[in-house]
């Protein structure tokens, strides 16, 4: 121990007293969404292993209350920027922020894990309650986490926290070839993904000497001019990592077979909190960590934006020469078009402000909500025809008017058209963002590409309203045998409640959606 002999007279002070305190106060309310549904994972776990078979039911109830109270808890938050295992010394970064833009997120994300155990209960599949809920559960608290990481090693644990479990449920249903084969693929684009990632993250740790995402973009200002290539390769190996994981174009193809696989719920927990996660740490990189390497993030993300929105309509649009198109690989290719989209704002900020982001995340807001919507009616379909192909909702309206007017909404908010005001609003939102930032160009792309979009959308919900075929004309593939009259069957309450819910919430948000983006506009700095 040593004497600090330069202090005032009379005073006598160690090191030990100067030292900055590692001792920290952790805030267990700024935490508690993501804590509280990683105890009720392990819960889950453990509650699978003592109760019978004729109440593992109870176990998906759980997962919902779990996950509901976990959104609840949002609410004392909703002031914002709280923040907590910070660093006691210097300027003082955070690992964990709980600002506006962390609540939207794990809102957004505990909303559609939420959704998506709703439309588990009563699967038709038969879905492994304890294992399903533990799994489903500890994927959402790596999603919840993420939007909150404020420093790079946070960020890579709470993205592989939320994707690991998301392999297993790919293919959790035992014996299903196809479903093995969905696991495999995605789990080998995910690691791929995920090294690419950690070796850019080496590189900007190489580059910058921190991990901390404040930190990192104050040192990339004044990186040595020996380090410069160094820390501009890490940027360029991080984006790459996250296109994998938002699913951009060329990094894409494991999405139509992935969400075909996988059991519906959890192919449209991929569409949506899989992506929203990727696109909340590619802002997070970007805007955050990387503004001083704007220049070469924001034409990559631009081109990616571009190429992603055009693979993905086209793609859609080629379903139509298929007489045996499945309606999930329609909409798989759809959410790589929506990808597109949502990358339209985080390019229009390198070229202007981060307020930009604002569009992206109410473009998220909506496109969660609906394609939440259009998962569950598919959903429906599927319990009487499980080969879920689009020409399977040809008369659907004749059986189940109440869902075909469902995802007819759904469809045309995806379109942008009305009634579907909130997509449309969406759409202007995300166009002006790059007309804004100077990229005419990108703005014209995405035009042209709303325009492509619109005939497939259009031709799925015209099918809805036709005549049912008749008997003769009918094929039966991959499902009930057609019938020339309408076939009425029981549907679950979940599955009822989950088509209600998304579609009451899609027609709030069409009829005020000024709410949704005052909502989702987020200030990053």
């Amino acid at each position: 121990m040593t004497a600090d002999l330069s202090a005032a007279p009379g005073a006598f002070t160690t090191a030990a007293d100067t030292a900055p305190s590692v001792v920290q106060s952790v805030d267990w309310l700024a935490i508690a969404p993501p804590t509280l549904t990683a105890l009720a994972a392990l819960l889950v776990l453990v509650a699978d292993l003592f109760l019978p078979v004729h109440r593992k039911k109870l176990l998906g109830y759980g997962t919902l209350t779990a996950l509901a109270a976990a959104l609840a808890l949002l609410i004392p938050l909703r002031a914002g920027d709280r923040a907590t295992f910070c660093v006691t010394t210097g300027t003082q970064p955070c690992s964990y922020t709980a600002d506006h833009f962390t609540l939207v997120i794990q809102a957004l994300v505990l909303g559609g894990a939420f959704l998506t155990a709703l439309l588990s209960l009563d699967d038709t599949r038969k879905l492994p309650a304890g294992e399903y809920g533990f799994l489903l559960l500890a994927s959402a608290a790596g999603a919840a986490l993420l939007p909150a990481s404020r420093d790079l090693a946070t960020l890579v644990v709470a993205l592989e926290v939320a994707s690991l479990p998301a392999f297993a449920l790919v293919g959790i249903v035992r014996g299903d070839r196809r479903s093995s084969e969905a696991a495999l693929k995605f789990f080998l684009s995910s690691v791929v993904a995920t090294a690419v990632t950690l070796l850019g993250v080496s590189f900007v740790y190489a580059a910058t000497g921190t991990l901390h995402l404040t930190e990192i973009a104050a040192r990339l200002d004044d990186v040595p001019p020996a380090l410069d290539t160094l820390a501009k390769t890490g940027v360029v190996l991080t984006l790459v990592g996250f296109a994998f994981k938002v699913a951009a174009a060329p990094f894409h193809f494991w999405v139509p077979d992935t969400y075909v696989g996988a059991p519906l719920p959890i192919a449209a927990y991929l569409s949506v909190v899989g992506k929203t996660v990727g696109f909340s740490g590619l802002i997070l990189v970007t805007v955050v960590a990387f503004p001083s390497y704007a220049d070469v993030w924001g034409p990559a993300v631009a081109v990616l934006a571009a190429l992603t929105m055009t693979v993905g309509n086209v793609a859609a649009l080629r379903q139509r020469a298929d007489r045996d198109r499945s309606a999930v690989r329609l909409l798989a290719w759809s959410s790589v078009a929506q990808a597109g989209y949502l990358l339209v704002p985080i390019a229009a900020a390198a070229y202007s402000s981060d307020e930009q982001i604002g569009s992206t995340v109410a473009y998220a807001l909506m496109y969660a909500v609906v394609n939440l919507g259009a998962f569950a009616v598919a959903a429906l379909v599927s319990r009487t025809h499980p080969g879920n192909r689009v020409d399977d909702y040809r008369g659907l309206y004749a059986t189940r008017p109440l869902a075909a007017l469902a995802l007819g909404f759904f469809l045309l908010c995806l379109a942008g058209l009305p009634p579907g005001i909130i997509g449309l609003f969406a759409k202007v939102t995300v166009f002006s963002a790059a007309v804004d930032a100077g990229l005419g160009w990108l703005a014209v792309v995405m035009a042209v590409n709303v325009v492509i979009a619109l005939y497939y959308y259009l031709q799925w919900t015209a099918i809805l309203f036709r005549s049912p075929e008749s008997p003769e004309n009918a094929e039966t593939g991959g499902g009930a045998p057609a019938s020339g009259t309408p076939r009425r069957f029981p549907v679950p309450a979940p599955l009822t409640t989950a088509i209600a819910l998304t579609a009451v919430v899609g027609i709030l948000l069409s009829g005020a959606p000024q709410l949704v983006l005052r909502f989702a506009a987020v200030n990053l700095f």
